[in-house]
C-alpha cells in the first residue's frame, strides 16, 4: 500500500512516500506554503498522480505528550484533509521527529542552509512515514521467512 507521510508546518511541509509494498519511507517533496486552498490542491495532486491509498500526518505533542497551539492546528489540517479526500488519515507522534531529521542531515553531510531546511521537512515526513510503516507491520503481499 502506497503511504504518504507529511510533516505539517506553517511554513512549509515535508512529504515522503513509501514504496509501493508500503514497507519503506523516501524522501518525495517539500512544498511551501501559500494558501490554505494551494496546499490542499497541491497535495491532493500528489495523491492522485502517485497512487496513493492512505495517508499519515505528524502530530507535534509536547515532550510530556501534551497538546500545543500546534498540535491543535496539525489535528485541523488532518481533519480537513480528511474531508477532502476518501482516503485513510492517521495521526502519528512525531515528538522528535525534527530533531532525528537533523541528525539524518548531520550524517549525510547536508550544512548548505537553503537546501537544509527542505531536506529537513522531508526527511522528518520520512521518519513519521517509516514509524507509521513499522508499527503497522508487513503489508499486503509481504513476505517472511527466506
Amino acid at each position: 500500500m502506497r503511504t504518504l507521510g507529511i510533516d505539517f508546518g506553517l511554513k512549509r511541509v515535508g512529504l515522503a512516500l513509501s514504496d509501493p509494498r508500503g514497507a519503506l519511507a523516501f524522501p518525495y517533496r517539500t512544498i511551501t506554503r501559500t494558501t490554505r486552498d494551494a496546499l490542499f490542491a497541491e497535495l491532493l495532486g500528489v495523491i492522485e498522480a502517485e497512487g496513493v491509498e492512505a495517508v499519515v500526518i505528524g502530530l507535534p505533542l509536547t515532550l510530556d505528550g501534551g497538546e500545543s497551539t500546534t498540535t491543535r492546528q496539525a489535528r485541523n489540517f488532518a481533519a480537513s484533509l480528511a474531508r477532502r479526500t476518501p482516503l485513510p488519515v492517521a495521526l502519528m507522534d512525531e515528538r522528535l521527529s525534527s530533531a532525528a531529521a537533523d541528525d539524518d542531515l548531520d550524517a549525510a553531510g547536508l550544512r548548505d542552509h537553503a537546501r537544509r531546511k527542505a531536506a529537513r521537512d522531508q526527511q522528518a515526513a520520512v521518519r513519521i512515514l517509516q514509524t507509521h510503516l513499522d508499527q503497522r507491520g508487513p503489508g499486503p503481499g509481504a513476505r517472511g521467512g527466506a
